[in-house]
């Protein structure tokens, strides 16, 4: 339970600092002979950092409460 509670704590933590992040793709719009002609789009994958504090707390929650039971 504390592994789990250290992961979520700096998955948590990454989530705050790091609100999403962009990833490309390229589609072929048009092929001539030698000719061809590439768009590339790029898509936005964005989470609230809202999330990353409530996987914080979570964590936290779960260091502590396994510190309890080993006392």
């Amino acid at each position: 339970m504390r592994t789990t509670g250290i992961v979520l704590i700096i998955i948590g933590a990454l989530m705050m600092i790091y609100t999403g992040f962009n990833y490309v793709t390229e589609k072929k719009v048009l092929d001539v002979g030698p000719i061809e002609v590439n768009k590339e789009q790029n898509h936005p994958v964005r989470w609230s950092p809202l999330v990353g504090g409530v996987l914080l707390v979570a964590g936290l929650i779960a260091v502590v409460s396994n510190k309890k039971k080993m006392i």
